[in-house]
């Protein structure tokens, strides 16, 4: 199924950036046929989660590794160093934690950095606590900048390696850097995904509509405030380093927690080992799982878990 526009409508003019007119111009047909395109539908929050929870919390981690850098062709020994370190000490470092405290998360890899860090993905799928790896891309490829073949390729690829070495269908998918292509949405339904995570129409999980109609596909929501990488990110050519005090980001994530937790909703958090796997940033994590954990009523879960708890929500029949 494609979700290209129609050449016969203006909204055909912006697939090509060198022609597009600006937006002003549009009609309000065009506009509306171009936000339409991907939607947030019906909230699927159930009115209450397994073994009685208040609210859901899905903690993930995205372990690019090198792949961020090489997507860039930034390929010297330093940056790729600096890639290395998450599945080399931050991935055995999270693990400790989350086995210290019972709860079982999501990590996202590129199949690349899956290929690269054997190790990590076995520590990973050893755990007890039945930790889920779902897709994210094959490099940590730039989605945007791809043909719609090239995206597709890409993709089913990235699915059949993890299909192979976890030996079964991963249920979910986040793209790389959470892009969404005019072709995407058709690529993970073809795939068969239980879910994406990529997507920020809500605090809650909610169903996604493609044209104003249901798909039946889960959108397990995603957001920048609730994503490491903001907070701690360095950037050597531009010297850019948006440092926060560790207990600054506590508090951030506290309160989006606590207001998750007043609501009876969903508290989803992006991570990533080479970040947050630091010394200092695993003993704000601790601590915050630490809160989380003094609540009454707190389901933690992976992805997979908590979508499956709202795909239960849809109707049965349409």
């Amino acid at each position: 199924m494609s979700f290209r526009i129609p050449l016969s409508s203006l909204v055909a003019v912006t697939l090509c950036a060198q022609t597009r007119p600006p937006v002003w111009k549009w009609d309000i047909a065009g506009i509306d046929a171009t936000v339409k395109q991907v939607r947030a539908g019906r909230d699927l929050t159930p009115k209450r989660w397994p073994n009685n929870g208040k609210v859901a919390v899905a903690l993930s981690f995205d372990m690019d590794a090198e792949t961020g850098f090489l997507r860039s062709g930034n390929l010297s020994a330093q940056p790729l160093s600096r890639g290395e370190y998450g599945p080399r000490v931050g991935v055995p470092r999270l693990l400790k934690v989350l086995e210290r405290y019972n709860v079982p998360v999501s990590f996202f890899i590129p199949a690349v950095s899956g290929q690269l860090h054997p190790e990590a993905v076995d520590a990973i799928l050893a755990a007890k606590q039945k930790h889920e790896i779902g897709v994210h891309g094959w490099v940590h490829e730039r989605i945007a900048d791809l043909s719609a073949d090239e995206e597709r390729s890409l993709t089913r690829r990235a699915f059949d390696w993890w299909t192979q070495r976890l030996g079964h269908k991963p249920a979910g998918i986040r793209t790389p850097s959470w892009d969404f292509t005019n072709e995407t949405l058709a690529i993970i339904r073809e795939l068969g995904f239980l879910y994406d995570s990529s997507l920020m129409g809500d605090d809650r999980p909610y169903e996604i509509m493609a044209q104003g109609k249901p798909t039946g596909l889960v959108e397990l929501p995603v957001e920048w405030i609730l994503d490491d990488y903001t907070y701690y990110s360095y950037d050597r050519p531009s010297s850019a380093y948006h440092r926060m005090g560790d207990n600054d980001v506590y508090e951030i994530y506290k309160a989006e927690f606590d207001k998750a937790y007043e609501e009876g909703t969903l508290f989803l958090l992006t991570m990533h080992p080479f970040v947050t796997g630091h010394r200092s940033r695993v003993a704000a994590l601790e601590r915050l799982v630490s809160y989380m954990r003094s609540k009454p009523g707190v389901w933690f879960a992976t992805h997979e878990q908590v979508a499956r708890a709202s795909a239960a929500q849809l109707p049965k029949t349409r």
